[in-house]
């Protein structure tokens, strides 16, 4: 429980710092494109971010507890983040355009954390 609320405030800390990095610290090195790309990456961080505090609260023993499907969904979470928000950061700044073929990784990451959280509740149900 505690793990997944701290590790979702890490990455909300990160997204709104490396947004604001890009908005100030890379406006002359981004083009158009990279920034679109820099703005999906710190969004769907931030979303998954809060998306691991949530993971976290119905940890609660009041709520779903412990339960393992909610700790598979915040591991895929904070790997998502790392692998769709990384590669894209990094897709940004070099325009190596192979990272593109890793970011789905991540995307999936996703998905199956929110199938986790789905599954999470039907069981508790």
């Amino acid at each position: 429980m505690k793990g997944s609320i701290i590790s979702g405030a890490i990455h909300g800390f990160l997204a709104v710092a490396l947004g604001a990095f890009a908005a100030h610290g890379l406006k002359d090195v981004l083009d158009d494109y990279g920034t679109g790309i820099w703005n999906t990456a710190v969004q769907y961080q931030m979303f998954h971010a809060t998306a691991l505090i949530l993971v976290g609260i119905l940890m609660a023993r009041s709520i779903l507890g412990e339960v393992k499907q909610l700790k598979i969904a915040m591991i895929c979470f904070n790997l998502g983040i790392l692998i769709f928000s990384g590669s894209l950061m990094v897709l940004a700044l070099t325009g190596i355009k192979v990272l593109g073929a890793i970011t789905p990784i991540g995307g999936v990451l996703f998905l199956v954390g929110w199938v986790m959280v789905m599954l999470a509740a039907v069981k508790k149900a």
